[in-house]
């Protein structure tokens, strides 16, 4: 959907007149049945009137194509500013102009984001080279006229107000600003000059008019790319019963539509192999080019496993087949062939950084999809706003009217392959009783630590064998480190041990990052994900006293949001909110103790509990 479309004469007219901003507003509520802010309206004001005198110049064509605020499809981006034409060889050529008014920026070390100010403080953005490439990228992969009516895409940032101190254009952001170049203020006719190599002459062809109503499936050589990148890779080679939960989800997805809907329910528990069936089949539907994105909660997830796909931290062009759960708020009905949701114990009712969004993610999700597939773990839900479970799921596919199909994966792939290693954790840990009352002939390396100290020093002996060990905690330290870089948060003094939170320079990507061995892990960045061996802290939040595991909320840190809101709902109903609570801390170390597919060493900071897990070890 196309807020502005004009040629670039009438755009020189509407500024003129001094009402460009006054048309974008009164369409945008007309279109989007939105209300504009006074900043998006300035903005607008102040912007497009840089771009008049970009664009004043005889040498770009008036009957060059002009839209403004392009909104991508299947997104809720935006793409700031198009301007179309050809070149001199009357080649289609589109502009892609990512604008902003950002004055003061400054480097970050982490891949594409960067420092600005605005009126609330310093946020943490994309680059806007990134920004631009990253649009440009998803309409080559995924606009069927653009990939194949050859139309070029030219993306570029435009910062007006900003005077270049080599903090834009440093070398660190140079992958992304030789994609899409930044041009900041003075460089107008840097700008001008890059839009006269691409478009020359005017809009013959209506590219703007091809593109809105280009049909949205990936591009064969998008999925080309994405195939030969699982070829060869044994992180994803299926195995059992994954390959039987593969062929059903391809079957279901080859004969789903708009009038006939299918959801399929996956249950397994840790280590059965969600995942790994998850990234084949988002390969596979691409390759048969079929809508389909991979869908997670935790952004963990989707990071590691690009990166694995990929062979780089960085982005690329297979990042727009990753999705949050919260993408699909405004979508179409049945806009996507299929959509793959891992970890969907994890999703939620409202989307948004303030949960104000939406209705409900289940929802939400098979609304928009002829096929939706969930893989769940009932048993790993690990917050308070945690909703997804089977019923709720089917409650949903029933309203939307689609057929309900339930598969489950059981073969045991991590944690050594023991299923008698997960069940004597449920036992320990009080989830529920099993006969697995000690780790007696079972094959798993799990170890009782009296110090922290010692056993950060087993871990990184581990990981110096191949950088898969890490260490984790459950959140029951203030996260210091984030306000004071210099501070410890992770702090146990009696053994002279102190660590600092992830969740900084990594981010999403900690698992997996050579560095992130000198960082404490927490659930949101190892759910869902695994390594050889893991190092797990318990904080008070779980004890053993007098023959019960208990759960002490009040333990976790005030900015945990994990259990946020517990003393409200221990109050409205006491016996059933005390129990969702003791599930979610049960839950997140039962989860943390499985990240580990050779081991998993874990140390106690209350010494009853340490005994107690050592009697039960056997």
């Amino acid at each position: 959907m196309i807020v502005y479309q004009s040629n670039k004469k009438r755009f020189l007219l509407n500024v003129a007149d001094e009402c460009i901003e006054d048309i974008i507003r009164d369409t945008v509520k007309a279109k989007l049945n939105m209300k504009v802010g006074e900043s998006e309206y300035n903005s607008w004001k102040g912007s497009l009137n840089y771009m008049y005198h970009v664009l004043n110049n005889v040498d770009i064509p008036d009957d060059a194509g002009v839209a403004i605020e392009y909104r991508i499809p299947q997104t809720s981006k935006r793409i700031d500013f198009f301007l179309t034409g050809q070149n001199e060889d009357g080649i289609d050529h589109a502009i892609l102009i990512e604008l902003k008014q950002w004055q003061e920026v400054s480097i970050t070390d982490k891949d594409a984001l960067i420092l600005t100010r605005f009126k609330q403080g310093i946020s943490e953005e994309p680059h806007p080279s990134y920004q631009a490439w990253s649009y440009s990228t998803f309409l080559s992969g995924f606009n069927e006229v653009v990939y194949n009516e050859d139309i070029r895409l030219k993306p570029c940032a435009y910062l007006h107000n900003h005077t270049d101190n080599q903090t834009i254009t440093n070398k660190f952001y140079s992958e992304y600003l030789e994609k899409a170049p930044a041009f900041c203020k003075g460089e107008k006719a840097k700008l001008q000059e890059f839009i006269k190599k691409y478009v020359r002459k005017g809009d013959k062809n209506n590219i703007i008019f091809r593109i809105e109503n280009g049909k949205i499936k990936p591009s064969k050589a998008l999925a080309d790319s994405i195939v030969k990148m699982l070829k060869g890779n044994k992180e994803f080679v299926m195995i059992d019963d994954q390959k039987i939960v593969y062929e059903n989800a391809l079957a279901l997805a080859n004969h789903s539509s708009a009038g006939n809907k299918n959801v399929l329910i996956v249950e397994g528990g840790p280590g059965t192999g969600k995942s790994v069936v998850a990234i084949n089949l988002l390969v596979a539907l691409t390759k048969k080019g079929l809508l389909s994105h991979f869908v997670s909660k935790n952004a963990a997830p989707r990071a590691v496993y690009q990166s694995k796909l990929t062979g780089t931290l960085r982005q690329t062009e297979i990042s727009n087949l990753f999705k949050g759960s919260g993408a699909f708020v405004s979508g179409e009905k049945n806009t996507f062939d299929a959509l793959i949701v891992d970890e969907a114990h994890r999703l939620n009712e409202k989307s948004g950084m303030y949960g104000n969004l939406g209705d409900n993610q289940v929802r939400e999700i098979i609304r928009v999809s002829k096929f939706a597939i969930f893989f769940i773990d009932e048993d790993q839900k690990v917050t308070l706003k945690d909703i997804g479970t089977k019923e709720e799921i089917k409650k949903w596919a029933r309203k939307e009217g689609a057929k309900i199909h339930e598969l489950e994966l059981s073969s045991q792939f991590r944690c050594n392959g023991s299923d008698g290693y997960l069940a004597w954790l449920d036992h320990v840990l009080q989830i529920r009783e099993t006969a697995n009352n000690t780790l007696g002939g079972i094959d798993y390396d799990f170890k009782v630590f009296s110090s922290p100290t010692k056993l950060r020093d087993a871990i990184i002996k581990k990981n110096k064998i191949d950088n898969k060990s890490r260490l984790v905690a459950g959140y029951c330290w203030p996260w210091t480190s984030r306000k004071n870089p210099k501070a410890y948060d992770v702090v146990i003094p009696e053994f002279d041990f102190q660590m600092k939170w992830n969740l900084d320079k990594d981010g999403s990507l900690w698992i997996i990052s050579p560095d992130s061995i000198n960082e404490i892990g927490c659930i949101h960045t190892c759910q869902g994900l695994e390594v050889n061996y893991i190092g797990v802290i318990v904080g008070s939040d779980l004890i053993y006293k007098e023959g019960k595991v208990l759960t002490n909320p009040a333990a976790r840190d005030k900015h945990d949001s994990t259990v946020k809101g517990y003393k409200k709902l221990i109050e409205n109903n006491s016996e059933a909110g005390k129990e969702k609570v003791r599930a979610i801390i049960k839950n997140t170390y039962r989860t943390l103790m499985t990240r580990g597919m050779k081991g998993c060493y874990v140390y106690f900071t209350d010494k009853e509990t340490e005994k107690y897990f050592s009697s039960m070890i056997g």
